[in-house]
């Protein structure tokens, strides 16, 4: 009977041992992170940082981002979030950003901002390109227009833009490696056109801790429009010496400040 009793005993620590090794030490459970794309990209952008994120206990969603407008784009994420139980961390590179901004959602317990457009009610997209005040974006001479299908467009197309291929590395992500940028630039997403004019709804970040990582090479958003974005939220700042596509050449960095803003 002693021996019976011992070996329950034993299972028992052997089990509870387990649970409290799967908690983090401030006992609240990891948040599930979601990570948004920007404009001409698409969810693998986030491979690398979705892998270290994954090897430190979190669960990680990356949902595809229509790329149609910040309303309609927010409105698909926010479906996601909603088959999400517990908190989430939300994280958005470049468009995404604008897209995160108008997600509003309890769970939501931290933002972060990857390089990435944070507007503030009214404003759209392109306002933070402005050359006059903002000079060095390469982005717009990199542009090309092509008809899509569209079933939320005008007869069911609608006018798109995306990255000239012959361009990307040097525009988008200039400290990629060659062959990988050739692969983020067939694989990209084209975005609307309308979608950087549509004025964006009230900030999500205005009540929600958020978190800013500046790319001080970025040639798309130049770094001083991401410092006054940043500075304006109120966000917790940090920087990189990295291209537009930082989350590719950095996902070690860019993990690092999504876990931060986890706060476990």
């Amino acid at each position: 009977m002693f021996r019976l009793v011992r070996a329950a005993v034993v299972t028992m620590a052997l089990v509870l041992g387990s649970l409290v090794a799967a908690v983090p030490a401030t006992g609240a459970p990891l948040p599930t992170i979601v990570l948004v794309h920007g404009a001409f990209a698409d969810a693998s952008s986030w491979d690398g940082v979705v892998s270290r994120l994954r090897d430190d206990g979190y669960h990680v969603v990356t949902p595809d981002n229509p790329l149609r407008g910040p309303a309609f784009d927010a409105a698909a994420i926010q479906r996601t979030i909603d088959g999400i139980s517990g908190p989430v961390v939300l994280v958005g590179h470049s468009y995404g950003g604008t897209v995160i901004s108008n997600v509003h959602d309890a769970k939501v317990e931290s933002l972060v901002y990857i390089a990435a457009f944070a507007p503030t009610q009214g404003e759209f997209a392109l306002e933070e390109l402005n050359p006059i005040r903002y000079p060095g974006s390469q982005l717009t001479l990199a542009l090309r227009p092509k008809v899509v299908d569209d079933a939320h467009g005008i007869a069911g197309k609608n006018l798109d833009a995306y990255v000239d291929p012959a361009s990307f590395h040097d525009v988008f992500a200039q400290d990629v490696d060659p062959a990988t940028a050739a692969d983020m630039a067939a694989r990209q997403h084209s975005l609307a056109l309308t979608a950087n004019l549509e004025p964006s709804g009230a900030p999500s970040w205005s009540g929600t801790p958020s978190w800013y990582l500046v790319s001080t090479a970025d040639r798309v958003i130049p770094p001083a429009s991401q410092w006054d974005m940043a500075r304006r939220m109120g966000a917790h700042i940090s920087s990189i010496d990295a291209s537009h596509a930082g989350l590719v050449s950095h996902p070690a960095e860019v993990a690092a400040v999504v876990e931060a803003a986890a706060g476990r």
